[in-house]
């Protein structure tokens, strides 16, 4: 059967890339002796994939990866092992099976992800920043320019940001997230230091994730569900 897994990446953890995460919980799952299936081959390997990767210096507590396991074992069950296994800064928050009908990998379902941002000491873009977060998304579009591996171009963002709003001190956004509309919160917020005429550097952030979406609406209307809401508990 297919189990999603839901985990907490923070602290120093966060400056741990995403190839060495996937190496980190395939010891984990090892440790904590969950009977999680292989592929075949030459080569086996644990059968498991990660939703939208973070990069390197972000904090979550919406991390997710789906893997097979052979044998069923209750989700308080496979939570306390893993966690018995866990360093700080790791935290596994769910263990839930995917439904037949509803076993896509966690990378294809991605639609939208929230993100709280918020500002290091003295690195807000200017005193009266609070003041330009209406007229930042009242603006007709927000031009930003995407580099990609071939070439750059200048894109319009605004479709793609869903919410942008004053919360917790900082900034919450929900933005677009796959492989298509991808949109990541340092991209926006770079618009915003423009917008407020401020020299923009990613140091300035403190961002995290805080949830990530598929989308099981229509073309005309978005219909959001947390990828962890897409499993049941084992019992």
């Amino acid at each position: 059967m297919k189990v999603r897994v839901k985990f907490a990446k923070q602290g120093a953890m966060k400056f741990i890339g995403h190839l060495d995460i996937m190496r980190y919980f395939q010891k984990a799952i090892r440790r904590a002796d969950i009977d999680v299936a292989y592929s075949e081959g030459f080569s086996p390997h644990m059968i498991m994939s990660f939703a939208a990767p973070l990069g390197v210096g972000v904090t979550s507590t919406a991390e997710y990866f789906d893997m097979e396991i052979q044998t069923s074992i209750p989700s308080k069950e496979a939570i306390r092992r893993l966690n018995d296994t866990m360093a700080e800064g790791m935290k596994v928050l769910s263990f839930r099976q995917i439904p037949d009908g509803k076993a896509n990998a966690a990378m294809a379902l991605v639609a939208a992800a929230d993100y709280q941002v918020n500002f290091r000491e003295g690195m807000a873009p200017g005193d009266d920043w609070k003041e330009k977060v209406q007229a930042f998304m009242e603006q007709p579009e927000i031009l930003v320019v995407k580099k990609t591996k071939k070439n750059e171009k200048e894109v319009d963002i605004k479709p793609f940001i869903y919410d942008l709003h004053l919360d917790n001190g900082g900034i919450f956004l929900q933005l677009a997230a796959g492989s298509v509309k991808n949109t990541k919160p340092e991209l926006v917020m770079e618009a915003f230091y423009q917008f407020c005429e401020k020299e923009f550097d990613s140091f300035s952030l403190l961002v995290h994730r805080l949830e990530v979406y598929a989308d099981k609406g229509t073309e005309t209307e978005r219909k959001l569900i947390s990828l962890e809401n897409l499993g049941e508990d084992l019992e």
